[in-house]
């Protein structure tokens, strides 16, 4: 599997993302996803509380979440969760947001 790295742009925000040349997929760092989406200051704890309330709800979503590493603001590989574009798009659903 060769890794393609990129940053999207997404309202002058980054999004860290992955394609998948074997898949055919992008994968997406989902800390970035919730910190753009939610404005929070702290999209970790945010994505913690989110993974653990959907881990009740019985959520099919939490269990797929992949990890791959991703450079970190720091500039070091760190290990992230990630997520395609169809859980993305649930994961979205998910959030509370205007």
């Amino acid at each position: 599997m060769e890794k393609n790295n990129a940053i999207k742009l997404f309202e002058e925000k980054q999004v860290r993302s992955i394609w998948n040349e074997e898949e055919e997929k992008w994968y997406f760092s989902i800390v970035d996803i919730i910190q753009i989406l939610t404005e929070s200051d702290r999209p970790r704890k945010y994505w913690s509380d989110l993974k653990s309330k959907l881990k009740q709800e019985g959520s099919e979503l939490s269990e797929k979440i992949g990890q791959l590493k991703m450079q970190a603001e720091d500039g070091k590989m760190r290990i992230t969760d990630i997520a395609d574009t169809e859980q993305l798009f649930r994961l979205i659903q998910s959030i509370h947001q205007p």
